[in-house]
């Protein structure tokens, strides 16, 4: 996975106790929606007690692999008599038919976590996968490709970490870890969507200046505003923010912020958003923009089709 980039950013998503936490109770949730509170019927019925089984997960397409770390916490949490020996790390580009590793124990365990365990690996790589193909389309540029809060609910850590492994850059995890103000925070504030931005970045600097110490706050947090106009970008730059959002603009709009920057506001960093897809995002990068977000990496992504395939 690429490093964390060097200019101020938010917090990037690896694999973590934190992470793992909310994979644990993601296969909780799982479970229930596979045997309630009951049982596996067709395989009690069809499988003793005592049959033991060893398989391989597999990928059945050329992609990333993303969620293969999740494979031990996910037999621990279903409490499965099952051992796990991977043959691939998240984030290797993967060739069909290639083993991810291979599952070996009670055949009742087997068959329970079977769809579990390939929805979320199949998921996640999925993620890595498109992120890569949107990365692989900026190389030629400076930008760098980032993810959003359009994740589905509940899996945010974990799809975060899937664009990491495909070689993406995670935007702020959640409303706690950064300030970003949007157009209907200056509509708010104005009452009738006049609000000025730079004004916005001032209150926002005084109110951490204020409360740092009575408030508990992560460090450091990065002041980031929205802005759909070049006019009020101008008079945002001045505020000095530490980046800007640059929301629906014509690449024509992009390179004008570009030159707007780089006079009165160097530091800043201009993060192009809004409706970016991997046919447009090369065009995008080419404007000089530091950071492109797009919701299409979690939002748009297919699985990848993963399988588990039994052996002798």
């Amino acid at each position: 996975m690429n490093e964390v980039p060097a200019k101020p950013d938010y917090r990037q998503v690896h694999w973590d106790a934190e992470l793992e936490h909310h994979l644990r109770q993601l296969v909780r949730l799982a479970v229930l929606e596979d045997l309630d509170r009951y049982h596996d019927w067709t395989t009690l019925a069809l499988v003793p007690a005592e049959t033991e089984g060893r398989a391989v997960v597999a990928s059945r397409q050329q992609g990333i692999l993303a969620g293969l770390a999740a494979i031990p916490v996910m037999l621990d949490e279903m409490n499965t008599r099952l051992s796990w020996e991977p043959d691939a790390r998240d984030g290797d580009s993967l060739l069909a038919g290639q083993s991810l590793g291979k599952l070996a124990g009670s055949a009742r365990d087997l068959l329970v976590v079977e769809r579990p365990l390939l929805n979320l690996v199949g998921r996640l790589s999925g993620i890595a996968t498109l992120t890569r193909q949107f990365v692989d389309s900026v190389a030629d540029s400076e930008a760098r490709i980032y993810d959003t809060r359009k994740t589905t609910p509940g899996w945010r850590r974990l799809e975060k970490y899937a664009v990491r492994c495909g070689g993406g850059y995670n935007h702020r995890s959640g409303l706690f870890d950064g300030i970003l103000v949007k157009d209907n925070h200056l509509a708010i504030q104005d009452g009738e969507g006049k609000g000025s931005p730079a004004r916005a970045v001032d209150k926002v600097r005084q109110f951490l200046l204020q409360n740092q110490s009575e408030i508990p706050m992560p460090e450091d947090l990065l002041v980031e505003v929205e802005v759909d106009t070049l006019e009020q970008l101008e008079d945002l730059l001045l505020a000095n923010p530490d980046i800007v959002l640059l929301d629906n603009m014509t690449v024509e709009m992009l390179q004008q912020a570009v030159e707007c920057r780089d006079r009165l506001s160097p530091a800043t960093q201009l993060e192009a958003s809004g409706g970016v897809t991997l046919e447009e995002v090369a065009t995008i990068a080419g404007s000089g923009v530091d950071r492109i977000s797009a919701g299409a990496l979690t939002q748009s992504a297919i699985a990848l089709d993963i399988g588990l395939d039994w052996t002798s």
